[in-house]
């Protein structure tokens, strides 16, 4: 399989977010929202803080050991937060040492989910660090040569917007990141395991010339894990589209905008 399948970059036809009228970063006037969409942002709103506050009465005892819930309290449910801490421990940028288990499993998953859609796999430093890290060793180098070949390609690289060597052009922020939505076992082994991570991309160039704003979409990727090393490692993936929710009448962000949000903005570390 293709790595550029991993977020569908060369196929324009699975992005499915809704463009307000016009180019977002050509300087199309807004469209102003709905007098009837406030409401529904405020109640939106309040449900998001509900669910919000159980999942944080639900995810332990509280106390900082990490130690399991107490038998008296509820069990959370499946869209609430769930299990341990995350990991402490990194491999360069990447977490690393993953419990031996179901839940070990879905977060190792997810944080590599999140490094393999990253801005960093179009920099060739950076992609085999990250390949050599979440990759099982026997199929490391198959699929490092394999990615070099394609983040390499002028055509790609021509048609999302960036130079030859990968970089966006002067004035312009590229964009790529992953951000998971949840996780589900498919099939789990002591030794090997499915694990479908179900995420919203985020991929273009922010800034005033951009002819490829930064646009969202929605894919499921399976990815088949094995125990090696003391860790989960990646050996395969597959990768389909959605589930894709149905899109809010929001107005764009500006290009300026975008860019402050991407840069001052980190990321997580995943845990189930």
């Amino acid at each position: 399989m293709s790595p550029t399948d991993e977020q569908g970059y060369t196929e324009t036809g699975q992005t499915r977010t809704r463009l307000p009228g016009g180019d977002p970063y050509g300087g199309a006037p807004r469209r102003t929202g709905r007098s009837s969409s406030r409401g529904l942002v405020t109640v939106v709103g309040v449900v998001v803080l509900l669910i919000a506050a159980i999942a944080f009465a639900n995810r332990g005892d509280g106390s900082s050991s990490g130690d399991s819930p107490r038998k008296d309290q509820p069990k959370a449910a499946a869209t609430g937060a769930s299990g341990t801490r995350p990991v402490q421990t990194k491999t360069g940028t990447i977490p690393s040492g993953f419990a031996h288990t179901e839940q070990g499993a879905q977060s190792a998953a997810a944080n590599y989910a999140v490094a393999l859609g990253s801005a960093e796999m179009f920099n060739t430093a950076w992609r085999h660090q990250i390949v050599d890290t979440v990759y099982a060793r026997d199929v490391a180098t198959a699929k490092q040569s394999a990615m070099d070949s394609a983040y390499s390609s002028e055509k790609f690289l021509a048609n999302i917007g960036l130079t030859k060597d990968g970089s966006a052009p002067k004035g312009q922020r590229f964009v790529s990141r992953v951000i998971p939505v949840g996780t589900k076992v498919a099939s789990f082994g002591p030794d090997a395991t499915k694990i479908e991570v179900w995420y919203t991309s985020l991929f273009g160039l922010s800034g005033e010339a951009s002819k490829n704003p930064v646009t969202e979409s929605w894919y499921t990727t399976t990815y088949e894990l094995k125990w090696v090393d003391d860790d989960w490692k990646v050996t395969d993936f597959q990768q389909q589209d959605g589930p894709v929710p149905v899109g809010r009448d929001q107005t764009a962000s500006t290009a300026d905008d975008m860019t402050k949000a991407v840069e001052e903005y980190g990321g997580f570390t995943y845990a189930r």
